[in-house]
């Protein structure tokens, strides 16, 4: 690393990540995510779905002697 402000930063962040395991560490609940994106997450899911349905593999016909 050659870049000071890279090195920095980098210390900064292990620091807080070593830090935030303290018992007495603050805590910092995780932002609410928008009703929006739980529509789309559905609308993706659905489509991702139809598309395993879609591709999915069928049995293959054995032609047994006989």
């Amino acid at each position: 690393m050659n870049e000071p402000t890279a090195a920095n930063l980098a210390v900064e962040l292990t620091r807080r990540a070593v830090e935030s395991a303290r018992p007495d560490a603050p805590v910092v609940p995780d932002r609410p995510r928008p009703a929006r994106v739980a529509s789309a997450r559905l609308r993706v899911a659905g489509s991702l779905h139809s598309v395993a349905r879609w591709v999915e593999p069928r049995p293959a016909k054995v032609c047994q002697p006989g």
